[in-house]
């Protein structure tokens, strides 16, 4: 049992500690594609260490199932694992990690339920016919990228993501912006879209949801949403300009009292967000973006060392090693 232990405490260590450390880290910043990945590694290995702890106690509480996993196996590898004899913990645990997963696949099918309808809907309102952007403006596309202006005074863009992605600008935003600006405003909502921000939002939505308690899964669903707008920003700053793409927030929300053609829930960050295109502070090192990135990978393959660590010494043990 002492695999099934660790992985527990390993899960509640990265669910509890980590997520504070990760949300105040500085680089996050500066790197916003890295600290995406870095969230999403540690979120993957708290969900590998309830699915691994899962696979234990189920083992645990099942001893016809013991015998088909180990089949096979060297002596001494199953009696390493210290499953027999804790049924009754094997089968408490069990059923509550098999509640939580089943949980969150519930949660995460709804969640998708729930985007794709919104999206169908939205993208019925744009069936409409609007005409095209200027050609300049056009570049880069692909051919499921329509662009789609709509008759508004208010000057916004948003995009839809999808099979059929569509980029909607209005017409007060061709109207207040200047060329350059507009094409820094597309190519940040492109970014969203050819990025899949949209389906780590939903698994964050979904995760945050469906555990209201969790504290990772709440400051993932929150970081996303800062990390993919500075992600987005990055993408259309690196093609047009910080100078450029900081003016055309501020020029998209010059009414609102905000920057920012985000929604409502995330215009008190585009102040900030502004800022930090004008201060144009550098990416980090590559030598520290690297040992960033094998931190962030360290999280999920420790909780797959911790489940094979048993069986991989009493392997040692019997050749002797």
């Amino acid at each position: 049992m002492t695999a099934l232990l660790s992985l527990l405490l390993l899960g509640l260590l990265l669910s509890t500690v980590a997520p504070g450390l990760l949300a105040r880290a500085r680089w996050a910043g500066r790197e916003p594609v890295l600290a995406l990945c870095a969230w999403q590694c540690l979120v993957v290995a708290v969900l590998l260490c309830c699915l691994l702890s899962l696979l234990l106690a189920t083992t645990a509480a099942l001893p016809a199932l013991r015998e088909a996993v180990f089949a096979g196996a060297p002596s001494g590898v199953e009696a390493a694992y210290g499953l027999a004899g804790a049924e009754g913990w094997g089968r408490l645990c069990a059923a509550l990690l098999a509640a939580g997963g089943l949980w969150t696949a519930v949660s995460l099918t709804r969640e998708v339920r729930s985007a794709r309808a919104l999206r169908g809907h939205r993208h019925a309102e744009l069936s409409d016919r609007a005409p095209e952007l200027p050609k300049g403006l056009a570049a880069g596309r692909t051919a499921r990228e329509q662009l789609v202006v709509l008759e508004n005074v208010r000057p916004e863009a948003w995009s839809l993501p999808g099979p059929d992605a569509r980029l909607v600008v209005t017409t007060g935003a061709l109207q207040q912006l200047s060329d350059r600006e507009l094409a820094a405003v597309l190519s940040h909502e492109r970014g969203h879209v050819r990025a899949r921000h949209h389906w780590l939002a939903q698994c964050a939505e979904a995760l945050a949801t469906g555990f209201p308690g969790v504290g990772v899964f709440s400051a993932f669903r929150d970081q996303v949403g800062e990390l993919v707008e500075l992600a987005a920003d990055d993408r259309a700053a690196r093609r047009h300009g910080r100078l450029t793409t900081a003016l055309a927030l501020v020029e998209l929300n010059s009414g609102r009292g905000v920057f920012g053609s985000c929604p409502p829930h995330l215009l008190a960050q585009t102040p900030n967000r502004v800022d930090r295109l004008l201060a144009g502070e550098p990416r980090l090192p590559v030598n520290r973006r690297l040992r960033l990135t094998l931190a962030a990978l360290a999280a999920p393959a420790a909780a797959v060392l911790l489940a094979a660590a048993p069986g991989l010494t009493a392997l040692l043990g019997t050749s002797g090693l």
